[in-house]
């Protein structure tokens, strides 16, 4: 036969352990990609824009 006790006080701590513990920081990311497809795009509108008036 099996032991079927289950110990509240072991999950308990379990449980407060996790509450208690903080999530890593995300990785701050670097600006640079978004800038460059800000650029890329202000640049595709402006061609587009001087192809079509000329």
């Amino acid at each position: 036969m099996s032991n079927q006790q289950i110990d509240p006080s072991g999950s308990t701590q379990q449980f407060q352990a996790y509450a208690q513990s903080k999530e890593p920081e995300p990785a701050k990311r670097s600006p640079l990609p978004m800038i460059v497809g800000i650029v890329v795009a202000v640049v595709v509108v402006v061609v587009v824009g001087w192809l079509l008036l000329s």
